[in-house]
């Protein structure tokens, strides 16, 4: 299987709108909590060809929950508005060892969902996390959510097959 994106670099948090006059921007990060996507530093963009590069941040700040970033010679929110919307990215590498039949949420995107009768209900979109448990959004001919219960509902995930099969009815 050739290397893809996924293997090499995953997306942490996506820039969001500028914040205020010096060129700050908010980040809405994809980690457990704002301070683990400071952690796993320095960060990586892609331009349009797919080029790879470090971003220079300056600085770092938390506001409530929010995650807010200067970038080194980015001084007005005209300037930081190039980069609302561009995903921040680690290397793989740098994000701590899973233990068996644990997954990040990326590994999961995209993956084949079959129910228990072997129909295809579609591809993982996304997911969500709603408290008492993650949901797989799945889009095939519609698109349901699925409760991610190991167990119960999840019954395999097989990343090497990009399958995981389900004990899941799809309502019409």
């Amino acid at each position: 299987m050739k290397n893809s994106v996924h293997d090499t670099y995953i997306t942490i948090a996506k820039i969001g709108a500028p914040y205020g006059v010096r060129g700050w921007l908010k980040v809405q990060t994809f980690t457990d909590n704002v301070e683990n996507a400071v952690r796993y530093q320095p960060w990586f963009i892609a331009d349009a060809a797919g080029e790879w590069s470090a971003l220079a941040v300056e600085e770092v700040d938390y506001q409530s929950d929010r995650l807010l970033i200067k970038i080194q010679g980015i001084d007005t929110p005209e300037a930081a508005r190039c980069y609302t919307g561009k995903l921040l990215n680690i290397p793989r590498n740098k994000l701590p060892v899973l233990q068996e039949n644990e997954y990040y949420w990326s590994d999961l995107e995209g993956l084949t969902v079959i129910d228990q009768h072997g129909g295809v209900l579609g591809k993982v979109s996304f997911l969500l996390e709603t408290g008492s448990n993650d949901v797989l959004v799945v889009k095939g001919s519609k698109q349901i959510a699925v409760p991610y219960l190991p167990g119960q509902v999840i019954k395999s995930v097989s990343l090497d097959k990009r399958e995981i099969h389900v004990e899941w009815e799809a309502l019409d």
